[in-house]
């Protein structure tokens, strides 16, 4: 199917470039793939790029739900996860819901007065740090009370029991009418994180100031953002002289590569500091992302995300950072790195996003984290977060589709099982060359996605553990194959003469607790019994059990078969 360029509401994510990839019906099956996997060819260190989550609800972390959730990322990773909510500044209540939230701190008087109320914040800043986590403090975005007069014309809304205040509507995504506030309200915050968590804990944080300034999250000019960053920076260091802070969180869009090059612009004539550079991308915008007819009708068009589209993105922005020596060789942070937009909208909205609630999206993750390593290899190895903009919703049915980690009843979606896998990876990255696999440098077919390959992404660890991750996975979530790819792992350079081999799996059949809920019926009031096994399901499984595998002259073969989409772990454990 050709794909025809829309212009959305979110333009700002899809730029000029394709909205969401549609599947080529002529593109051929991979049949076969030999990966070459050499543990004595070291390629520096493994960043962990996927340590890192964010997502709008900020009231949620606090929830039981959400602090369970944090603490089993927090047991199962071997590093902390950076963590950015989004809404820290805005006004409120404590009421969270979808894409909503609010940190409620600042407040003035009768006389026009700065007073601070860090309840709500304490309560979301506890539950990171008390699950073993850091804060990626997103300093955003305008209080009730520093809304100008004039913003208030523009965003009127009719009083009604169903629809937000002119405030929710937009009021709080205005340049704050008060620099000054605004910086005493940034540095009363740096000072109140000091004494609460101490030097040690907040000197691993990272301080960003707002989300998206190149869209409708800002409606000032790019230069009111470029000067609140200098004065947002002065007060931040003037708390903290060694945090880290930077910006400005663009989309990946044409408008962000322009207010990038801007902002970069505006920092290296006036000298304000910048410790890393951060922006977005986003594989997909289905159109339309919300439909009103029946319950389970089927997508106006079928769509998938797009990694191409991703990693097109990424690499421009790279290169935009690459126009300013100073700033070229900062840590790029990807603070959303997405299949798609938005987070809260579901399958029953639009049924291209039932991708999120199965073993594609896991699959996605895998190959976009290697692709996005390779990416950065390409520029200065500079990548240093992409982070998932994914947590949970409360309320939702099972498996409503939201991109989240868990569903109804703290089921855990087959995503979370990919972030087990790349907990498992090493922390030095080792070559690994598949005959099968789309070369990084072709990014070219936006509009289909990318292709099906099989690639591979491998590590050895301190105690010589070697683990290869391996899929197979093209940009069509519809993409259908009764036939598994045959896929020969030949590993070279092992210094043990035998290993104890486990092969881990994400596939329909495997570490899925989808597929068990749509073979007991998708039952939306399962019984105990019933989400039981659901439970039972939900981990990391295993394709058959570990064997005592030997390695002939440091070289060892290991043979599996890959459906479509599938992602392994080959786990190598010396003996």
């Amino acid at each position: 199917m050709a794909n025809s360029t829309r212009s959305t509401e979110h333009a700002g994510h899809n730029g000029a470039h394709p909205s969401a990839a549609r599947s080529d019906p002529d593109a051929p099956h991979v049949r076969s793939a030999d990966v070459r996997i050499d543990a004595s060819t070291s390629l520096g260190d493994l960043t962990p790029i996927w340590a890192s989550l964010g997502y709008d609800e900020i009231n949620y972390t606090y929830r039981p739900d959400g602090k369970r959730l944090l603490r089993q990322i927090g047991e199962f990773s071997p590093r902390p996860f950076h963590v950015r909510p989004h809404y820290m500044f805005c006004s409120g209540s404590g009421w969270g819901q979808p894409h909503w939230g609010n940190g409620n701190v600042y407040h003035e008087d009768a006389e026009g007065n700065p007073y601070y109320d860090f309840t709500l914040l304490d309560q979301t800043y506890d539950a990171i740090v008390g699950s073993g986590h850091h804060v990626l403090v997103e300093l955003g975005f305008t209080p009730k009370d520093l809304v100008p007069e004039k913003a208030k014309e523009v965003f009127t809304t009719i009083p009604s029991p169903t629809v937000y205040s002119a405030y929710e509507n937009g009021l709080w995504s205005f340049p704050p009418k008060d620099y000054g506030k605004w910086a005493g309200l940034c540095a009363a915050t740096a000072e109140h994180a000091l004494e609460r968590y101490g030097a040690e804990e907040v000197s691993k944080w990272v301080w960003e100031l707002w989300n998206e300034p190149d869209i409708f999250y800002w409606r000032g000019t790019p230069q009111q953002y470029y000067d609140l960053y200098t004065v947002t920076a002065a007060a931040i260091r003037g708390v903290l002289p060694e945090a880290r802070i930077g910006g400005p969180s663009v989309t990946g869009g044409d408008a962000g590569v322009d207010f990038l090059r801007g902002f970069l612009d505006h920092c290296s004539r006036t000298g304000a500091p910048l410790d890393y550079v951060s922006f977005h991308t986003k594989g997909s915008a289905f159109t339309p992302w919300r439909t009103y007819g029946p319950i389970g009708a089927p997508a106006p068009v079928q769509e998938s995300p797009s990694a191409a589209k991703m990693l097109f993105e990424v690499d421009r922005l790279l290169a935009v950072m690459g126009e300013f020596p100073e700033y070229a060789e900062l840590p790029a942070i990807i603070d959303e790195c997405d299949a798609g937009v938005p987070a809260h909208h579901s399958a029953y909205d639009n049924a291209n996003f039932q991708f999120q609630n199965n073993e594609y999206y896991p699959v996605f993750q895998a190959k976009l984290m290697k692709k996005l390593l390779d990416l950065s290899a390409n520029h200065r190895d500079n990548i240093e977060q992409a982070t998932t903009w994914s947590f949970y919703f409360e309320g939702e049915r099972y498996f409503e589709g939201t991109r989240s980690w868990i569903t109804q009843g703290g089921i855990e979606k087959p995503l979370m099982n990919a972030y087990r896998l790349f907990a498992k990876l090493g922390e030095r990255r080792i070559g690994a060359i598949s005959d099968a696999a789309w070369p990084i440098d072709d990014l070219s077919g936006r509009e289909h996605g990318m292709p099906e390959e099989v690639d591979a992404l491998a590590s050895i660890a301190e105690d010589g553990t070697v683990a290869a991750l391996i899929w197979r996975h093209s940009d069509d979530q519809y993409s259908q194959d009764v036939e598994s790819t045959e896929t020969v792992l030949g590993f070279a350079g092992l210094a043990a003469s035998s290993y104890a081999v486990t092969e881990y799996r994400i596939d329909a059949d495997h570490s899925n607790s989808h597929t068990v809920w749509k073979e007991l019926g998708s039952p939306q009031e399962p019984d105990e019994k019933t989400l039981g096994r659901i439970f039972a399901r939900q981990g990391l499984e295993t394709v058959g059990e570990q064997r005592i595998v030997a390695a002939s002259e440091g070289s060892l073969r290991y043979e599996t078969r890959l459906p479509l989409p599938s992602v392994s772990l080959v786990v190598l454990e010396p003996r």
